[in-house]
């Protein structure tokens, strides 16, 4: 998937053969923010006026904008893994979130 990032939001981007248009769409957000531009050039700008412009909307309306990631999220595992990632932190004296957390990282960095 082709993405751009602004202010911590991150746009999908896609190109209609038929319309001959690209267009795309806010992602991780509850709201529906869609952008589009008949030019590749532009679509950039054209994503960075829709965050601006629902930013803009919310503070007018005096609503929190959907933030894409608020730091909490489910993750489903085999009760076996549970119970490993567990006892894992407690021998780290850790919290199992603080584990996840730390497990995550060393993964991403690599």
């Amino acid at each position: 998937m082709n993405t751009l990032t602004y202010k911590d939001y991150i746009g999908s981007v896609s190109f209609s053969a038929e319309d001959e248009v690209f267009y795309g769409k806010i992602e991780h957000v509850n709201d529906l923010i869609t952008f589009e531009s008949e030019y590749a050039h532009d679509l950039k700008k054209a994503f960075e006026e829709a965050v601006d412009d629902y930013i803009i909307f919310c503070k007018e309306k005096n609503i929190q904008p959907d933030k894409p990631f608020k730091g909490s999220f489910n993750v489903r595992v085999k009760p076996s893994i549970h119970k490993l990632a567990y006892q894992r932190a407690i021998q780290q004296g850790m919290s199992l979130n603080k584990f996840i957390e730390k497990t995550l990282e060393k993964e991403l960095k690599e």
